[in-house]
């Protein structure tokens, strides 16, 4: 098959494809770029980019690589890619004229058993390694559903197994751990399942705990232009591993499966409200947040074991960047220092005032992302940024779009980690050329995003919502979804090192799918599953009853001595005992809350539940009493009302969410009204 590409600078760029065997069960090409001489003459102009494309697609320019390609990339229309190799031919262009220097990402070999150890630390699990038994641990053990704890128990054996071969120290049995026979291949098979409840996942056979809510109140992810007519709903109420069913042997991939650039045949999803309404990330706390990582990434892990893919990951040195200014700087370096400026930041101030530039003037730009501006001028507004952005010194008035859409995409190839990670790129691939279903592949993204440390999360979602709004500006911009998603894609997934070329060219194609994706879908990818939050609600719970067994304890222990001692008449000490809020010393009747507003001028009110109270009900009523008292600092503040403590961190409360249901799952909770942290 021959494939034609023509270059803007009247270069046509013929790609020829054979069909070669596959590693993994499905059909394979490859795709060897070469510069077509049976064509238009080829200007002496055009000559140098055509020699540096080649240069680029290979290691060494005489053995150009043979780049894989799955059966669901296997027809393209001719011009499909495009806009990626030009991009890629720009980003070489700003390399070669020392605009971006290049970091190193080594990847260090390593056995399995060392993996699997990274991998127990990752998801939280250390005590299994070094033989302690600490609370956290054990109560994220107790937490895990069957698919979950087949996925641990695999990683586990492998770990064990190559411990004793390398005749390491004794590791623990994993009969010891999860009472169940040692097997390195956990089976899955079909079982019923339900939604979670409120305080504990889901068991076979359970009815659901919960109704769904009318049809209105749901999360619609879709641009509303080329939406579908078909539309197909999402459940969080029981996690992803546990809904797939059981695969064939061998499974038959599609041979007709194709990447379209018609961006209606993306499907609609809508994800359902439950009683609990929908949670953000931004919505728990640190502590909890953390935690939904751990069960992320175990459930990540079992959702590739139930569909039978291994999850690889990238083993890198970690690379640590510049320490001062704003290029090639770390997110979380750029944070702290903007955070003195700005507290409470979470996107970097240099990155959002680039995104408001383009908001302001550039999304009605032709070719707004695609036409590179000019290559002198951005290196010197670079350098210019260095120096003046932070005296705010810098006139953003002189920055023409096209050069501001470079610098924003300089920022994020220039970035040490990238955004979405070097570990897990190979996930992110194998998510596409391994799974068919755009459902599946949507579970996994989904659970990929979860895992981004909260920096790279948050400024991926202030990155992806302008790109929707360039996709939104489409009449006039000429930017569809597809051209954003090829352009784009290149930026964020080629990342440094020796063999970044090689193996991320690859997949062309298929890192532009993950980015239409990531943008189509973005609504849905910052939301937390409410079985990931029951999780974590039972593994706080186990949590605190460790802590009271222990109290308890320490308190016997302490009269034991006492007895011992002269002073056995003196009046024993409360020490260890948990002190519960005001609310809760009080004696307030069943499905009563008291709701605490310490920013209004009445700052406490005792609420009356029923079947049909919402969060939503619970501050109108506040705004109404409080309307004239209220300060001045409080009026035209947005407030939301919050869950603290009990078997939760901190959870900001969606405004649907059905008070009674949220109040029977964390009885122990303070609920406090106060504007919501951005």
């Amino acid at each position: 098959m021959i494939m034609e590409i023509k270059d803007s600078g009247s270069v046509v760029l013929t790609a020829y494809h054979s069909y070669t065997p596959s590693r993994i069960p499905i059909m394979e090409q490859t795709f060897v770029p070469e510069i077509s001489s049976s064509h238009s003459p080829i200007s002496r102009k055009s000559l140098p980019r055509c020699q540096r494309i080649n240069r680029m697609l290979s290691n060494e320019s005489l053995h150009p690589p043979v780049f894989s390609r799955s059966n669901s990339q296997a027809s393209m229309d001719s011009t499909s890619m495009e806009d990626f190799w030009c991009e890629v031919e720009s980003i070489k262009e700003s390399s070669e004229n020392g605009q971006e220097e290049q970091t190193l990402l080594e990847v260090k070999p390593a056995d399995e058993g060392e993996l699997e150890a990274e991998w127990l630390q990752e998801v939280g699990l250390s005590t299994l390694i070094s033989g302690a038994e600490e609370e956290d641990g054990q109560a994220l053990l107790s937490t895990l559903t069957r698919t979950q704890a087949a996925a641990v128990q695999k990683r586990y054996n492998t770990y064990t197994q190559t411990m004793r071969k390398k005749n390491k120290h004794t590791v623990r049995d994993v009969r010891d751990i999860f009472g169940v026979s040692d097997s390195s291949q956990p089976t899955f098979e079909t079982v019923p399942v339900s939604p979670v409840p409120s305080n504990g996942l889901q068991l076979p056979g359970q009815k659901p705990a919960w109704k769904s809510v009318s049809s209105n109140s749901c999360l619609d992810c879709g641009l509303d232009k080329d939406s579908p007519s078909v539309t197909e709903e999402l459940f969080y109420e029981v996690s992803f591993s546990e809904s797939i069913t059981v695969l064939p042997k061998r499974r038959e991939w599609p041979n007709n499966q194709r990447f379209k650039k018609d961006d209606s045949a993306l499907p609609k999803f809508i994800v359902r409200k439950s009683r609990f309404g929908l949670t953000e990330t931004g919505d728990l706390s640190l502590e909890d947040m953390k935690k939904i990582r751990y069960l992320s990434l175990i459930e990540l892990t079992a959702f590739y074991d139930a569909l039978g893919i291994e999850l690889k990951r990238n083993r890198t040195d970690r690379v640590k960047g510049r320490e001062n200014g704003l290029f090639g700087v770390p997110l979380t370096i750029l944070l702290e220092n903007d955070q003195k400026k700005v507290p409470g930041i979470k996107v970097p101030l240099i990155f959002q005032k680039l995104l408001l530039k383009l908001e302001e003037t550039g999304l009605e730009t032709e070719g707004i992302l695609r036409v590179p501006g000019s290559a002198s001028r951005v290196k010197n507004l670079h350098q210019e940024l260095e120096t003046k952005f932070h005296e705010d010194l810098f006139d953003w008035d002189q920055v023409r779009n096209n050069d501001a859409a470079g610098l924003l995409k300089m920022f994020i190839r220039e970035l040490p980690s990238p955004l979405f990670t070097v570990e897990y790129l190979p996930a992110f691939i194998m998510l596409v050329e391994r799974i068919s279903k755009i459902k599946l592949q949507l579970q996994a993204l989904h659970l990929l995003i979860l895992l981004l440390p909260d920096a790279s999360r948050d400024t991926a979602k202030a990155f992806l919502q302008f790109l929707k709004k360039v996709v939104a500006n489409e009449g006039k911009n000429k930017m569809n979804l597809w051209n954003v998603s090829m352009i784009v894609a290149p930026n964020l997934f080629i990342c440094k090192g020796k063999r970044a070329n090689q193996e991320e060219m690859q997949a062309a194609a298929t890192t532009a799918h993950i980015v239409r994706l990531l943008i189509r879908y973005q609504d849905i990818l910052w939301t937390v599953p409410s079985f990931l939050i029951s999780q974590v609600r039972k593994m706080n719970e186990a949590a605190m009853n460790n802590s009271k067994k222990q109290l308890m304890f320490d308190k016997g222990v302490r009269k034991l001595l006492r007895r011992k001692t002269i002073e056995r008449d003196r009046p024993e000490r409360s020490e260890g005992i948990v002190t519960l809020p005001p609310c809760l010393q009080s004696d307030i009747p069943e499905g009563v809350i008291r709701v605490y507003a310490p920013l209004h001028s009445k700052v406490s009110m005792a609420i009356q539940l029923n079947s049909q109270t919402k969060a939503k009900d619970i501050l109108a009523r506040f705004h109404c009493e409080n309307s004239c008292g209220s300060s001045e600092n409080m009026k035209g503040q947005s407030q939301s009302l919050y869950e603290i403590g009990g078997n939760i961190g901190q959870h900001c409360l969606d405004p649907d969410a059905y008070m009674l249901d949220v109040y029977r799952a964390n009885p122990q909770a303070e609920w406090v009204i106060k504007p919501k942290t951005s």
